[in-house]
């Protein structure tokens, strides 16, 4: 400890249980900062696998569905458990082949992003699966990036100005082709003059 104040610094235990105690001189503040900060680094890598839950019910419209179904792939794509719920009401219970088709539906529509974990259980009035994260997708997520569709290239664009400027010439051609067969449709309808008749 003498030792340590004289040079300005901290006498840090570092196995106490050792006979005799292991100790080491050094800067004990400096060490509980890079200590906090590794611990910082090392929360920040640990994958979160927080259990959120999505509910759904069986008469579910396809918008809603897809809504539930973009924030579910969100969920599983941020590395975090998803527990999909279809809550009954009433008399609805008696038709548990519909919730069951349900996530049936919902666990095929994220196959590329989500593993079924545990399959459909009915408890009580609602039935649920539990969906987990892919290590390695299958591919592309299906619902996320429906909106986010990249602009056309160059040539896209070139491409599809071509093509509109076809269909407008095949328009225009065919304006054509109507006005001169109701031209002839017309001269053909026409009563031809009688002799000697007054105009």
């Amino acid at each position: 400890m003498n030792l340590a104040r004289s040079k300005g610094l901290d006498l840090i235990e570092v196995s106490p249980t050792a006979v005799p105690p292991v100790c080491r001189i050094g800067d004990y503040g400096r060490l509980k900062y890079e200590q906090s900060k590794k611990d910082k680094d090392a929360r920040k890598k640990q994958k979160n696998f927080e259990l959120r839950e999505v509910k759904l019910r069986p008469k579910i419209d396809t918008h809603d569905y897809e809504v539930k179904a973009k924030m579910a792939e969100r969920l599983l794509l941020d590395g975090g458990k998803v527990k999909v719920t279809i809550m009954f009401r009433g008399r609805e219970i008696t038709y548990t082949s519909y919730g069951k088709r349900l996530l049936d539906r919902i666990s095929v529509d994220l196959a590329n992003s989500a593993i079924v974990e545990r399959d459909a259980k009915l408890e009580g009035k609602n039935m649920f699966l539990i969906l987990a994260p892919r290590q390695t997708p299958l591919g592309p997520p299906r619902f996320v990036h429906h909106k986010d569709e990249a602009a056309p290239t160059v040539e896209q664009a070139e491409h599809i100005g071509e093509h509109v400027e076809e269909e407008h010439h095949d328009e225009e051609h065919h304006a054509d082709v109507l006005a001169d067969n109701h031209v002839e449709a017309q001269a053909e309808h026409e009563t031809p003059p009688v002799e000697g008749a007054h105009a």
